[in-house]
């Protein structure tokens, strides 16, 4: 299976969800990520946190969703409708999810303010992911409606 994590600029969010669903995910699943309007680079606070938590940084690189290697089965919006970000509407037929994080690089503040806005984006991320691999998979595939139904529950979960 092939989950998409996708987003607007493919630089913060969306990279840390495919990096660390990745490093957490059993054999068989595989994330992707990419972004409506890619801004052709990976924010540096994004690899920096990645690198710090043991996830490998080794190939993710910012990219539009016309350049995916696969097509996924399952996509991921982490936009935030709650800044009034528009979130990209991915067309085809794929189970579709939103798990709504503020946008880091749009951070302000101190060093700390914005370490800590790139430590809650990924926090919640990895909740999220966690969640997600705990759930009962390979039943779940069967089941399109009740595995959308939980990705959606996941979605509303905080650190």
């Amino acid at each position: 299976m092939n989950v998409l994590f996708l987003c607007t600029g493919n630089s913060c969010r969306s990279i840390l969800g495919e990096a660390t669903f990745n490093h957490l995910a059993p054999a068989g699943w595989k994330a992707m990520s990419a972004g409506s309007r890619p801004t052709g680079q990976v924010h540096p606070r994004s690899l920096a946190l990645l690198a710090h938590a043991g996830i490998s940084t080794a190939g993710y690189y910012s990219k539009s969703w016309n350049d995916l290697p696969t097509l996924p089965d399952i996509v991921i919006t982490v936009c935030s409708s709650a800044a009034g970000e528009t979130c990209p509407a991915y067309l085809g037929p794929v189970l579709r999810t939103h798990w709504g994080v503020e946008d880091p690089a749009h951070a302000t503040g101190t060093e700390e303010e914005i370490d800590a806005a790139f430590m809650t984006a990924y926090r919640t991320l990895r909740l999220r992911i966690e969640a997600f691999l705990a759930l009962p998979l390979a039943e779940l595939q069967q089941d399109k409606t009740k595995l959308k139904a939980e990705l959606d529950r996941i979605g509303t979960l905080t650190p």
